[in-house]
């Protein structure tokens, strides 16, 4: 696998190389780039880069030696400020990840590590960060065989980690089910033996459940601070309305419901595919054919990226014919992140490398 997302930090990475989040000036800044140089010697690092290299544009990348540090160099790309997005940002952080990994193939280095670059105190969106890296990293390795990390840490990460890893672990015991289950969610066992040919039939069966699941929710609470029913026992004026609104929608197909709940959480929908990590083309298909079908894990990343509830996942899932499966280790890590909330999708394609299971990017 040329390619790894770790959890670490960089500085302890056992590779030939690591990469440094760098200012054009001979200055050393926050985050990564402050860690890198404390690491291998403050002094004798800014004293190689003032005397040896000075100013470098942004997007380049030049090469030191890495002194106290536990690889043989350092690669410092020159990262871009994010403005506005309209500013070049992009071509110059694409920039970084090629001349980085070219000085690499140069200097015969097999290994490297990079951190997220820009995406700290440059600014940079974090998801969209990782999507060039990942698209830029992968285009090179088709071509040159490298062992190529990407580092993840920051105290967001760190305290995600933390967290995670207890009680992910204890979810996961609690609801994963060795023994698969002779039929799931509305029949989609039968639904995928059959093809096509039943979608028609499985669609209706599939609405039909959404009214009756719409209709039983009219006895039930909402959330534990707004109830359906009032203390008669009759539905007060905003739960009649939210009523309404649900019914309106009960015979959505995928696309019209998930940008009807996108619409309602205002959110935007480059807000959503990018959180999510789904190429803008794959959501747009969606967008514009309504009776398009999306792959299930591309379903389940528009969850996350559109931060849903348990319920509006499950609802959003089985106007697919998707469910979340007792069986497959995947859907119980998506289940667990979206049930606590963590909406972060970076965490938990790290997560899913960690328990040896297929990333969203690779």
């Amino acid at each position: 696998m040329p390619l790894k997302i770790v959890r670490n930090d960089i500085t302890k990475m056992q590779t030939e190389a690591i990469v440094n989040t760098a200012n054009d000036h001979p200055t050393v800044g926050t985050g990564c780039d402050h860690a890198i140089y404390q690491a291998a010697g403050y002094d004798d690092l800014l004293k190689y880069r003032t005397e040896n290299v000075g100013y470098v544009p942004e997007g380049d990348a030049f090469i030191t030696p890495a002194f106290q540090l536990p690889c043989r160099y350092i690669i410092h790309a020159v990262s871009p400020l994010f403005i506005d997005g309209d500013s070049g940002e992009e071509g110059k952080l694409r920039s970084c990840y090629r001349k980085s990994l070219e000085l690499a193939r140069k200097n015969n280095i097999k290994t490297i590590a990079f951190p997220l670059i820009a995406t700290g105190g440059f600014g940079y969106p974090k998801e969209e960060g990782f999507r060039i890296a990942v698209d830029e990293i992968n285009s090179f390795l088709i071509k040159h065989d490298m062992m190529v990390y990407i580092v993840v840490f920051d105290n967001h990460a760190t305290t995600i980690g933390s967290r995670l890893s207890s009680s992910l672990e204890a979810y996961i015991d609690q609801n994963y089910v060795e023994e698969k289950r002779e039929e799931e969610y509305l029949g989609r066992t039968e639904f995928s033996k059959t093809g096509s040919t039943s979608y028609m039939d499985f669609e209706i069966t599939l609405r039909e459940k959404a009214k009756q699941i719409a209709r039983s929710r009219i006895s039930r609470k909402k959330d534990k601070t707004d109830s359906w029913e009032d203390s008669t026992g009759a539905l007060s004026v905003d739960s009649e309305h939210s009523l309404e609104e649900r019914m309106k929608h009960v015979t959505d197909s995928f696309s019209e419901y998930l940008l009807y709940l996108i619409d309602s959480k205002g959110m935007s929908y480059p807000e959503v595919y990018r959180k999510a990590l789904v190429d803008k083309k794959v959501f747009s298909r969606l967008k514009n054919h309504p009776e398009s079908r999306p792959k299930k894990i591309t379903a389940l990343c528009l969850c996350v990226g559109a931060e849903l509830n348990m319920d509006q996942s499950k609802d959003l899932l089985a106007r697919a014919g998707y469910a979340f499966s007792p069986c497959d280790k995947t859907d119980i890590i998506f289940s667990y992140f979206i049930e606590n909330g963590i909406y972060d999708m970076i965490e938990l394609d790290i997560t899913l490398e960690e328990h040896g299971l297929n990333c969203i990017i690779s």
